[in-house]
């Protein structure tokens, strides 16, 4: 658990997209109330959209292609020590991260993931969902573990599955409530006990 003092945890986001749960979360650390400071942004995608924005309203961040894992999730480690980063929210980070590096920030690492957790972990969470019509889905806030999205669920939002909805409208469905989520997790386990 994160403990809160009552200043905002120093906090990197991890991308691999287009970045919309980045610049949610980065709108909301600019809110008073927020409990964290958007500090820095990594991304394993240089071509990433996100990337223009960054530099736009003037955010660090840094680029690896995860090509040589171990020798790139060293060079992160390293970072993020040194920026005493206190927090890692992953928000659509396609890379999946080494045991010993998710041990170094061991409950200090969160991740959305676009499902009900347990059921439809890893990827084409729509597409498996509306192929075994549920009549429902949503999205999982959680903490990371060394096993791929079966770290302990922190809060989660049901969406209705419609008949007429296909992967793309039921993306942007959850995608909406994700932007909602996030922020709220962050409440919840940020919040002074």
């Amino acid at each position: 658990m994160v403990k809160s003092t009552g200043i905002k945890k120093r906090t990197a986001i991890f991308i691999s997209g287009n970045g919309s749960n980045m610049k949610n979360l980065i709108k909301f650390s600019k809110i008073k109330s927020s409990p964290i400071m958007v500090d820095l942004v990594i991304s394993s995608n240089k071509k990433s959209n996100a990337i223009q924005y960054l530099k736009k309203n003037k955010i660090n961040f840094k680029v690896f292609n995860f090509k040589q894992k171990n020798k790139d999730e060293r060079k992160i480690s390293d970072i993020l020590k040194k920026r005493n980063t206190q927090l890692i929210c992953l928000a659509g980070f396609m890379k999946i991260l080494s045991g010993s590096f998710i041990k170094k920030f061991n409950g200090k690492i969160l991740n959305i993931h676009p499902s009900l957790l347990p059921k439809y972990k890893g990827l084409n969470t729509h597409e498996r969902a509306i192929i075994n019509r549920e009549k429902f889905s949503g999205c999982t806030v959680h903490f990371v573990n060394s096993k791929l999205d079966s770290g302990k669920i922190i809060i989660q939002k049901k969406v209705r599955i419609n008949k007429k909805d296909d992967p793309k409208s039921l993306s942007k469905k959850i995608l909406k409530q994700e932007h909602l989520l996030y922020p709220k997790a962050l409440k919840k386990i940020l919040s002074k006990t």
